[in-house]
């Protein structure tokens, strides 16, 4: 079977985050993604992952002011400055904690953009990407793009499939994926089963993430067939993680049942 990863961003939430890396391992979890770690210090979290057995998967650069509502920065002309100095630091952190994925969000635009801007937009991702992979790629770190669904996320700049592997194929970088959240596809896109059959066999996808749709609790609270995507993974040979970012309707623990189901 397909393996897992808790997101101790969305999960475990009834626990201070510290102890999330607890609660996850204690619930068999051998490997954990979250959203951001520069609230701690990278020693104090590779020791949470160390002490509990875990293997840290995936976290995102700083994406710009998210109190803010901010989204990330790679696609946003006159950020380049702050867009470096954040993939700088996120691999430091990359390097404490060994993890090989590094999610690198592109930001919000404008919904009256004109093509032009959004051209200057893509140009903009293309060169922060081309950039951040040839400084990732030295310290063995992959760069993942994620399309994100614009009904949770509004205005996002990348949000179908195609057009991320296309701007994977274009920067050209062996070290940049596609970070394929199903939960997202199903929203934009839908037809689940042919996107994996489709794009896991070229070896663009670095990591999977999963959710119930359309509510995004527990992967097997409604309309997907969670126990036929994970066959298709699994008949694929996908030797990834699946992250599952979700939020738990109650505890954490007594949500599982489809883990549990799944080991």
């Amino acid at each position: 079977m397909p393996r897992f990863a808790a997101n101790l961003s969305m999960m475990y939430t009834e626990h201070d985050f510290p102890d999330r890396f607890a609660a996850a391992s204690a619930d068999g979890f051998t490997a954990v993604e979250y959203l951001f770690p520069y609230a701690y210090d990278a020693a104090e979290l590779r020791h949470r992952l160390d002490d509990h057995g875990l293997k840290q998967v995936l976290f995102n650069a700083p994406p710009g002011d998210w109190e803010s509502g901010e989204r990330g920065t790679a696609a946003l002309p006159g950020r380049e400055a702050e867009l470096r100095s954040g993939i700088a630091r996120a691999l430091e952190y990359a390097a404490a904690l060994d993890c090989p994925r590094l999610h690198v969000m592109a930001g919000l635009v404008p919904p009256d953009a004109t093509p032009k801007e959004r051209a200057e937009h893509r140009d903009t991702y293309l060169a922060n990407l081309g950039w951040a992979t040839e400084r990732a790629a030295a310290v063995g770190v992959d760069i993942l793009i994620e399309p994100i669904n614009g009904r949770d996320m509004p205005g996002y700049f990348l949000s179908r499939q195609a057009e991320a592997h296309a701007i994977v194929q274009e920067v050209g970088a062996p070290n940049l994926k596609v970070q394929l959240d199903l939960y997202h596809c199903q929203i934009v896109e839908g037809d689940l089963t042919t996107t994996l059959r489709r794009d896991l066999p070229t070896g663009r996808v670095g990591h999977l993430q999963i959710a119930g749709v359309p509510d995004r609790n527990e992967p097997d609270q409604g309309e997907l067939d969670v126990s036929h995507l994970f066959r298709v993974v699994d008949d694929l040979g996908f030797d990834g993680w699946i992250g599952c970012e979700y939020n738990p309707r109650a505890g954490t623990r007594e949500g599982l049942g489809w883990l549990n189901d799944h080991r």
